[in-house]
């Protein structure tokens, strides 16, 4: 159970960091409902937490009724991923590396919060639980079900934000589902 809490924090430190760091101020788009959320932050200054919060409740309530261990693991994932990815917002005033190192690091530090999040069965947003809910009735590893939603979404980001950059978006995107892949595979039991 301690191994779980502190896979669920430290999960979501690098998560919010990652994001207020990195990819805010590059107006970088991440996949899934993370990407909806910074879709949102861009458009309408929305707060990104609480706009995956609340983009993430069908996925929940799906959950619920079907899956309910991740359910009650991936609400604390997606509850204290939000909390950091909120607090730590002040990140976005501090001068970031260029866009390049930016998106690399950035993937790194997302897909190792979210590698984490994963092997305790929680999510920081409701694609990453949808992920992880197909990885258990498919033969894909649940770091390619998140780099095939993430790119979705991406695209989706490129056309209505102008100043998201496609490429750094997808190579952002590709390091989270490597990263994620390879600890999800390496450390799983």
């Amino acid at each position: 159970m301690l191994k779980k809490i502190a896979f669920i924090l430290f999960g979501s430190v690098l998560v919010g960091i990652g994001i207020n760091y990195f990819v805010i101020p590059n107006h970088l788009v991440d996949g899934g409902v993370i990407g909806l959320g910074l879709i949102a932050k861009y458009m309408l200054e929305l707060k990104p937490g609480l706009t995956i919060i609340i983009l993430s409740l069908p996925l929940y309530l799906f959950a619920w009724s079907h899956f309910r261990s991740y359910f009650y693991n991936g609400i604390h994932g997606l509850l204290t991923s939000a909390f950091f990815i909120d607090l730590f917002h002040p990140l976005m005033a501090l001068e970031t590396p260029p866009i390049f190192i930016s998106s690399i690091s950035g993937g790194l530090l997302l897909g190792t919060g979210i590698g984490l999040m994963l092997l305790a069965e929680a999510s920081a947003g409701g694609s990453d639980l949808l992920a992880l809910m197909l990885a258990k009735v498919t033969p894909l590893n649940v770091g390619v079900i998140i780099l095939i939603i993430d790119s979705i979404v991406i695209v989706l980001g490129w056309f209505i934000i102008q100043e998201t950059t496609l490429m750094y978006s997808a190579l952002m995107v590709a390091m989270i589902g490597l990263t994620t892949s390879v600890i999800t595979s390496l450390f799983s039991s």
